[in-house]
């Protein structure tokens, strides 16, 4: 790379289309002068990341094209990516405020609800409960199941709680009152893997879908208010695994038969089979997913009054274009996709020495976070499924990972017993959180990024806070 005081550059949005015809700009333009640049461009008013391949501009051009040195030309025109800055800013969690016993087997599932003020837990003693985040504090101990809760699930406007065990058996919650709500939907011959609701703009005539896959081959979808299971979807041949309903009202569904299919969710029509995997699919995910997860819950809007429409929600956080979809497998291969458009892969990605437990799309959809059994987590570009950065740390297999609501922070729960907290700027570990006594099998970051939950084999809940 040549130290001449200009540099020819074009400016190229998410989508990679340009704002404008190349500009000539001196090298040690800083972020600052760049925001003032592609407003300009624009006509807008907005606070933008730029990314060089991938490297952020933090300070000044100059600084980020010297870390690439020898990997770009300064004589060709330098491409520079702006997105959209998340509309505020998330700290890493650094302590533990408190660990909450009470389940009286391993924690499988934790998650909060579409706002962060809701939190809710499934474990092997067959029980759900919902946790007091003010007090940090047991709210109600739910017991209807009979065996392991395998998967929980909160409804996108936070109305109620799935949950789901290993005899096939799901259960519709209050959470206000920790009560059940109607009878128990019972259909599944086999354990259930995954429960998906129907995005909230999606919804017609107030009916509250909901949807399961299941190790018995089938996906069924539920009217829940009514307790009944309106369609079954069977065309796989082994067991369900994972399970999506996407923005565009569209089911996917991943199995262990080494297929994704897309099935249109109004009258049950198996649109298209994803192949692809040399092994059963193990963890789905879409770029849309933290879109449909919120709701009508607007994270710019904290602290006041929100009464926002579900759709113009999902339109603002679901990222530019088209839902793109990854897929991780126990062959150690993901799968970029386009599943609304083809059933052809938009990229292979490899790398990893084991299989993938789960996959995840960070908010903004721009990147990928895989974690395995090869005691890494691997981060992937989330338009164009190129390889960005391994992280490494934890000295046994990575279960979960969760993304912080601005996209700049990842945590990660391991069979080591340890929470780490990675910096998706650096890609280096930013905290490490011992404290668990045994395995850690789920993490979840709050959407309104103020804490997070882990919990395990220990039995025990912990929440951490900045």
């Amino acid at each position: 790379m040549n130290t001449d005081s200009k540099v020819l550059v074009n400016f190229l949005n998410g989508d990679g289309e340009k704002a404008g015809a190349p500009l000539e700009i001196p090298i040690d333009t800083t972020t600052s002068q760049l925001q003032v640049l592609v407003n300009a461009l624009l006509g807008a008013e907005e606070k933008y990341q730029f990314h060089v391949n991938d490297f952020e501009i933090t300070e000044s051009l100059r600084k980020t094209l010297a870390q690439q040195e020898g990997s770009i030309s300064t004589e060709n025109a330098v491409e520079i990516r702006y997105e959209p800055q998340a509309v505020f800013r998330v700290r890493a969690v650094t302590r533990c405020t408190s660990s909450m016993p009470g389940h009286g087997e391993a924690v499988i599932n934790a998650a909060f609800n579409n706002d962060g003020t809701q939190l809710a837990s499934g474990s092997g003693d067959a029980s759900v409960r919902f946790w007091d985040l003010t007090t940090e504090s047991p709210l109600h101990v739910c017991k209807a199941h009979k065996q392991w809760v395998l998967v929980i699930s909160w409804h996108p406007a936070s109305r109620y709680l799935a949950s789901a065990c290993k005899k096939g058996d799901i259960c519709i919650w209050d959470p206000k009152s920790g009560t059940q709500v109607g009878r128990i939907l019972t259909g599944h011959k086999k354990y259930i893997s995954s429960l998906a609701w129907q995005p909230l703009h999606c919804s017609k005539n107030n009916s509250i879908l909901l949807a399961s896959g299941s190790k018995d081959n089938t996906i069924k979808i539920w009217e829940v208010v009514r307790g009944q299971c309106v369609m079954s979807l069977s065309s796989h041949t082994q067991g369900v695994t994972s399970i999506r309903w996407s923005g565009d009202d569209l089911i996917y569904s991943a199995s262990q038969d080494r297929t994704i299919k897309v099935w249109r969710s109004s009258d049950g029509v198996l649109c298209r089979t994803l192949q692809g995997h040399g092994h059963w699919v193990n963890s789905m995910a879409l770029s849309t997913d933290y879109a449909t997860r919120i709701g009508c819950w607007d994270p710019a809007l904290q602290g006041k009054s929100q009464s926002v429409d579900p759709l113009t929600v999902y339109n603002k956080y679901k990222g530019g274009g088209e839902e793109f979809m990854v897929s991780g497998s126990d062959d150690f291969t993901l799968f970029l996709w386009h599943p609304a458009k083809s059933n052809k892969p938009v990229c292979r990605m490899t790398g990893h020495q084991q299989l993938i437990n789960q996959v995840m799309f960070s908010p903004n959809g721009r990147k990928i976070a895989s974690a395995s059994f090869d005691k890494s987590v691997k981060v992937w570009d989330g338009k164009s499924g190129k390889f960005v950065s391994t992280l490494r740390g934890h000295v046994r297999a990575v279960y979960q990972v969760s993304w912080s609501a601005d996209g700049k922070l990842l945590v990660s729960g391991s069979s080591d017993s340890t929470v780490k907290i990675w910096c998706m700027r650096t890609f280096t570990l930013l905290q490490d959180l011992p404290g668990h006594a045994d395995e850690v099998y789920t993490v979840d970051w709050s959407p309104c990024g103020s804490k997070v939950v882990s919990g395990g084999k220990d039995k025990v809940l912990k929440i951490w806070r900045a």
